[in-house]
């Protein structure tokens, strides 16, 4: 057996019998969103640094929390806080809970992000569903031996975002009140920001958004089989679009500016969910 899937199965077991329950959905936070979890009912909370072989979480905005709970009726298993490959992981590592996930039985994912605008018709404040993504200069967290107790060498990346989910989430927003954007999210390496040049050419690829996350956990998810919803928090204009300089502090000012309506969101888009 590999030593990689051996770690998996450790951490798995681990959290198991910290939460004594099968979650339906997992969930993974961006940078500053994390107050969903402060809406769980029944919160079991773990920190990372208990769960084996866990990576640790390094960015402002990520409290590095695991919590289980109940949200619309369904049990969820949420990560406060994620691992890039920009903290220098390994990018095994940085997908490394997406196949605990999996370990736990969890076969439908939402994956959360903060996100610079590249589309003009975005604003910051906006939530936008991830229809499609683009990460052809990204390292893949398939490469290497493929783990077969999890999926295929060659898994088919058509439908990485599940489009009932998608549909979801729209009508989650309409009952919400409020619009809802769509669009293709671009990954990035990080941690530097995008020169205005290099959002010009994510632009023409079809970029209406970017950031440096995300797309290894949906490319590992859809490895396993698992169902993949997306949603970006727009909480910038990318470099260039507004021609003003970009830093981490205004990402976490606009994340907490929309966390109510996005609280809202996933809490109505959740009890839709058939798990």
């Amino acid at each position: 057996m590999d030593n990689y899937y051996k770690k998996t199965v450790k951490a798995a077991e681990y959290i198991s019998s910290r939460i004594n329950t099968k979650p339906h959905i997992g969930i993974v936070l961006g940078s500053g969103l994390g107050s969903l979890v402060n809406v769980l009912e029944n919160p079991v909370e773990i920190d990372y640094n208990d769960i084996p072989y866990f990576p640790k979480t390094t960015v402002e905005g990520h409290a590095g929390k695991l919590v289980c709970g109940k949200l619309g009726g369904k049990l969820v298993l949420v990560m406060k806080g994620r691992f890039h490959y920009y903290e220098g992981y390994d990018i095994s590592q940085v997908v490394f809970h997406i196949r605990v996930f999996k370990l736990l039985s969890i076969d439908n994912l939402l994956v959360t992000n903060a996100a610079g605008g590249i589309n003009s018709s975005l604003k910051p404040g906006d939530l936008m569903i991830i229809r499609d993504h683009i990460s052809l200069f990204a390292p893949s967290p398939l490469r290497g031996t493929n783990l077969s107790e999890f999926g295929t060498r060659f898994p088919d990346m058509c439908m990485a975002y599940d489009r009932e989910l998608s549909n979801m989430a729209l009508s989650a927003a309409a009952g919400e009140g409020f619009d809802i954007k769509q669009g293709i999210y671009a990954f990035v390496q990080g941690p530097m920001y995008e020169t205005p040049a290099e959002i010009r050419a994510l632009g023409i690829l079809g970029a209406d958004a970017v950031g440096m996350s995300t797309v290894p956990e949906v490319i590992t998810a859809r490895h396993s089989g698992m169902k993949v919803l997306g949603i970006s928090c727009i909480t910038n204009m990318a470099a260039g679009v507004l021609g003003q300089p970009l830093n981490h502090n205004e990402v976490m000012t606009m994340a907490k500016r929309v966390e109510q309506k996005f609280t809202s969101l996933v809490k109505r888009l959740i009890e839709s969910w058939n798990v």
